[in-house]
């Protein structure tokens, strides 16, 4: 089992756990944003983590995020890498409103889950490559 150090940052935010059911894990607003339509923010999410060496977190919007608050995560998805350590590495969600909201401390809004860094990589320049054509973006290849 891996062992995660975390310092809150808001003595009021409900403390993270692990759901039993499903493999990502709730973060919460540390604080109350009331955001106007086209407002953009960073969602603070009141922890700072120190992640196993040799894995990272991938922060995503949970599935109800968007229908209950009208907020998008401007970057898709987020990578925190385990060197972002710090006392003062807190972790954030970066947020564009698509309508008035209104979020209020310890409102669920955003998801983690622990991956493994990806191994190391070589490229090498080929002239062609051995695989059938798809049909080229967007196309799964099925007609």
């Amino acid at each position: 089992m891996l062992n995660i150090k975390v310092k809150y940052h808001n003595p009021n935010l409900i403390h993270i756990t692990k759901i039993t059911q499903g493999d990502w894990i709730d973060l919460r607003a540390s604080h109350t944003y009331e955001l106007q339509k086209d407002d953009f923010a960073l969602i603070n999410l009141g922890i700072s983590m120190k992640l196993p060496e040799g894995y990272e977190a991938h922060i995503a919007p949970r599935s109800s995020t968007f229908k209950n608050y009208g907020v998008i995560q401007t970057n898709s998805v987020g990578v925190v890498d385990n060197s972002y350590s710090g006392n003062n590495d807190i972790w954030m969600m970066p947020v564009y409103a698509t309508r008035n909201c209104i979020i209020e401390q310890n409102d669920r809004i955003c998801q983690f889950r622990l991956v493994k860094k990806m191994d190391e990589v070589n490229f090498s320049e080929v002239d062609n490559l051995d695989g059938t054509d798809r049909g080229g973006f967007g196309s799964s290849g099925i007609q």
